[in-house]
């Protein structure tokens, strides 16, 4: 099974930069995007044909969050929050969680907002993890590692990479979930998102804060997990991940 995950930027946006190029040519199982920036009433009949979910934000213009699927679902949930971050896909064997997490902003201003929406988060996937495996993919907004981004040293207290976030980032792996792409390559150096500044993504001074999270039991059943740099259309590129489901 190939799955994969993409913060868009403006679902609009990317389809005139290529979307539906990368969607038909990975033709995946299921397909996460994040930042949809739609509203219900902006879903062109194109996207419709792909039998997607969408989960839109009160606030035009801002967040949102979709996925694609080739099966139908046993049963779609979605967030109790107004921004659309969360969408639950619940399948035979696993739970599929497509999630857009918040920004702390500059100044940290959004920061303790944050570390509650970590907390209700993981309590969450942890009680799905009880019923059956989850994946759970996205933007989640932070770094990990310092192996994760290109300047560490200097974005310590950024948005994204605060020894807060960092800890919550840790503290739910630590309750029986592996990052999929280190779990394969713990030594590899690619980023998942470049500033439109600076020609940040033309000298690669990116971070990686896009994921595939997965339940520890599926290890043996984790195959490749991909970072598609090569892919444009959004500051973000394409993660993805092969599965034996």
């Amino acid at each position: 099974m190939k799955i994969v995950s993409w913060n868009v930027n403006g679902l609009r946006a990317a389809i005139n930069k290529g979307f539906y190029d990368f969607f038909n040519q990975v033709n995946a199982d299921l397909f996460g995007i994040q930042e949809t920036k739609m509203q219900e009433n902006q879903v062109d009949d194109d996207m419709k044909k792909l039998g997607n979910y969408q989960y839109c934000a009160e606030k035009k213009g801002y967040s949102g969050t979709a996925v694609f699927l080739k099966n139908k679902p046993l049963k779609v949930t979605y967030g109790d929050d107004n921004e659309g971050r969360v969408i639950t896909c619940e399948y035979e064997d696993f739970f599929f969680v497509n999630c857009y997490v918040p920004n702390s902003k500059r100044e940290l201003e959004r920061l303790d907002y944050r570390m509650e929406w970590e907390d209700r988060m993981r309590e969450y996937l942890i009680s799905l993890d009880k019923v059956k495996p989850v994946i759970y993919c996205g933007d989640l907004n932070v770094a990990h590692k310092e192996i994760d981004l290109k300047n560490p040293k200097t974005n310590k207290k950024n948005a994204g990479f605060t020894d807060e976030e960092r800890a919550k980032m840790t503290q739910f792996l630590n309750n029986g979930f592996i990052d999929s792409f280190r779990t394969l390559y713990p030594e590899q150096i690619t980023y998942s998102w470049w500033s439109y500044r600076f020609k940040a993504r033309e000298k690669n001074a990116g971070w990686r804060i896009d994921y595939f999270l997965l339940s520890n039991r599926l290890r043996n059943q984790l195959i490749d997990a991909k970072i598609h740099t090569e892919v444009y259309g959004s500051d973000h590129c394409p993660v993805e991940v092969e599965l034996n489901l």
